[in-house]
């Protein structure tokens, strides 16, 4: 376990080294996700290594990928106990204590991940949303979005009767009320188990963003996948203990941010570049992968107009609407 002195000490000889000979110190990392996803391989560990080579050595990690360290949604209570420097969050796992973070969940605002970490990089440098991270005792960073999440089904679903009492897969709560609203059942059902649950007919529908896909294989178990839509979406924020990261000198927190902004669009444009290569691996192997056409992108969009309002409600924050209205205006400029 680090301590915060061991912590500063490890950053200090980040800008120290070359002239007094410090050791390199490590620091704890948590991730829930594999060293193989492409959120792991562009983002988290791309970043690690960008802050290695910058301190020359000073600062190495030990990183707990695939939950080592802590359960997905223990990320957040591993970091401010100590048992954690740092840690990259699935804000949705902590949702009771960053429920404004959730409106990156909302259907039909960002169009491609570029767009959506756009947003989310600027609401975290000020305002409701980094406010809401602070407050839990961490710093972010940086954060990111997956793209946008598409349909993945066994039919085509298209217009609104299409999606009529479908048990279909969601990702946290403010997900489960876009499919109640085109008509469908949400049903929260962990990753690793969507699989399964579409191969044996429990789910007939599973809301995904694309550049996740392969890590699921949930190619195999459906026949077609919509590429237009726009069902919402997932953020990703690195945090420091803010104890931590507030003891540091002024130089070294800009270089941590500068190097995460930087890692931020690095892994957008990663996820969006591989989303169209997968669209054409996916043709290939017999898939449908439709676009929706622009009537039934207008009838989606009437029958999702309630979800923003009520997810507002819902949460129940004297925020939401400053927080609705920014992010709204950040992606769809």
């Amino acid at each position: 376990m680090k301590t915060t002195k061991s912590f500063a000490a490890a950053l200090m000889a980040a800008i120290t080294l070359g002239t007094t000979g410090l050791q390199a110190e490590t620091l704890r990392l948590g991730d829930f996700q594999s060293t193989s996803h492409i959120v792991s391989v562009e983002g988290t560990t791309r970043w690690m290594a960008a802050v290695e080579e910058a301190t020359g050595g000073g600062i190495t990690f030990q990183h707990f990928p695939s939950q080592q360290a802590a359960k997905s949604k223990a990320q957040l209570d591993a970091v401010n106990n100590g048992i954690l420097d740092a840690a990259l969050l699935g804000t949705p796992y902590h949702a009771d204590v960053l429920p404004l973070n959730s409106v990156v969940a909302l259907p039909g605002y960002y169009g491609s991940a570029v767009e959506g970490t756009v947003a989310l990089q600027t609401m975290l440098d000020a305002g409701p949303l980094r406010d809401e991270i602070l407050a839990t005792g961490v710093t972010p960073i940086f954060g990111f979005v997956l793209p946008p999440y598409q349909v993945l089904a066994k039919t085509r679903l298209g217009a609104p009767a299409d999606w009529d009492a479908q048990d279909i897969r969601t990702s946290g709560s403010t997900q489960a009320m876009t499919a109640r609203a085109l008509g469908g059942v949400g049903i929260s059902i962990p990753g690793p188990e969507v699989y399964t649950a579409v191969e044996r007919g429990r789910l007939d529908a599973v809301l995904f963003p694309l550049a996740s896909v392969p890590g699921y294989k949930l190619n195999e178990v459906v026949s077609h996948i919509s590429t237009n839509g726009s069902f919402g979406g997932y953020s990703f924020v690195m945090v420091v203990r803010s104890n931590l990261f507030d003891s540091l000198p002024e130089e070294t927190q800009a270089t941590l941010l500068k190097l995460g902004g930087e890692t931020a669009q690095h892994v957008a444009e990663a996820q969006d570049a591989s989303v169209a290569g997968l669209i054409e691996e996916w043709k290939a192997e017999g898939i449908d992968t439709y676009t929706f056409t622009d009537e039934e992108l207008a009838d989606i969009a009437q029958q999702l107009t309630t979800v923003s309002a009520d997810w507002a409600e819902r949460i129940n924050n004297d925020k939401a609407a400053t927080v609705l209205e920014s992010y709204g205006t950040l992606t769809r400029n």
